[in-house]
């Protein structure tokens, strides 16, 4: 397929002679041939491209509970992929090599919605994932993609940070089956000093998943020492989710390691993992994990109802799964019947902790 720039959506004229993005709350203006602040959503002529539309930093078959993601069809595996460049400017980026890059050449693998799709297919997946960097800034190619998916039977899943204005938001999550949103802390402050960004339009996101949507979603926090770990930022944050959101909603708390701007500051202690998930259960949430540290307990998704251990994790490794498969994706207890949310399919073999690269090429013409 061709490579070149793609016409973006979600953009009108300014009375000076700029056009602005209204994609995400940034609401870049542009002259000519400039770009927004997420690199890939710039101006030429009169209008607005999409210059990582069918561009990829490359393509890995992973486990679902690295996206992370425990409640949606656990044990399955995903085609993962994403492009480059992000819509905010996170010091503690994990994949900065990734979402902060300006070398559009590095983006080697070339492939149409519709080829990801096949290969999604051919290699066994469930689900297509759009990750790495932030689908919002490519909306457009994943929207393409996942309605490639869903043709062929496959799920469609958002690895996110959720800052998105509500018009695209709306088109965005009707096409995506779940997603993982990271709410990167509780206050204004460390939205805007660490990332750049503001927290309302992310729980705005969260409140429109959880009320407007089908779409299944969980929440990632990664614990910062010193930043976004305090007890009282957790207990804030777990009672708005459990207030506003609901006690069902599945929240991931992961171990920083130091890394691009935050190379000073230490990685997560354990122990502030188990507390936050303490703090976290206390507040009434039914669902909390640890993520990025070897902890079977802190992987382990329970019966809310009895107790029972019902998924083991140790990292991204499901050990065990015993939730029961009802009708439609739905989950219960074999031992009190308990519902368990989220979207669960009859428990195979698990693809395990293996990540698998992949090449997703377009098919020679005949």
């Amino acid at each position: 397929m061709s490579a070149d720039p793609q016409a973006a959506r979600w953009w009108h004229r300014l009375d000076d002679g700029r056009i602005q993005c209204d994609l995400c709350p940034r609401d870049c203006r542009l002259h000519e041939g400039q770009r927004g602040l997420c690199f890939v959503r710039q101006r030429v002529g009169d209008a607005m491209v999409l210059a990582t539309y069918g561009r990829s930093s490359g393509f890995c078959i992973d486990p679902i509970e690295k996206k992370p993601l425990n409640h949606f069809h656990p044990g399955s595996s995903v085609l993962s992929f994403g492009t480059a460049g992000c819509n905010l400017a996170c010091k503690f980026c994990q994949n900065w090599d990734i979402s902060k890059s300006r070398e559009m050449d590095r983006l080697m693998d070339a492939a149409s919605p519709g080829r990801i799709a096949e290969a999604a297919r051919a290699a066994g997946c469930a689900s297509v994932a759009f990750t790495y960097n932030d689908p919002v800034i490519f909306a457009e190619y994943a929207m393409d993609t996942a309605d490639a998916c869903r043709s062929l039977g496959l799920h469609s899943v958002a690895v996110t940070a959720g800052y998105m204005h509500a018009a695209p938001r709306r088109e965005f999550y009707a096409r995506m089956d779940a997603a993982n949103v990271d709410l990167k802390g509780f206050t204004e402050a460390f939205y805007f000093q660490q990332t750049g960004a503001h927290l309302a339009p992310v729980l705005d996101t969260l409140e429109y998943l959880r009320h407007e949507t089908g779409c299944w979603f969980e929440i990632t926090t990664l614990l910062i020492p010193g930043l976004n770990d305090g007890s009282d930022e957790i207990d804030a944050m777990t009672r708005w989710i459990a207030e506003r959101l609901g006690p069902d909603v599945p929240l991931h708390f992961t171990a920083f390691h130091p890394d691009y701007k935050l190379m000073d500051v230490p990685p997560t202690p354990p122990a502030t993992l188990t507390r936050a998930r303490a703090i976290a259960l206390g507040n009434g949430l039914h669902y909390v994990y640890t993520g990025n540290v070897h902890d079977v307990a802190g992987g382990t998704t329970s019966c809310p109802g009895c107790g029972a251990a019902l998924v083991r994790r140790d990292w991204y490794e499901v050990l065990e799964c015993a939730v029961e498969h009802r009708s439609g994706a739905r989950g219960a207890c074999p031992r009190c019947g308990t519902a368990i949310a989220g979207r669960f399919g009859r428990c195979a073999r698990p693809f395990g902790r293996r990540r698998i690269p992949l090449r997703v090429a377009e098919r020679a013409a005949a």
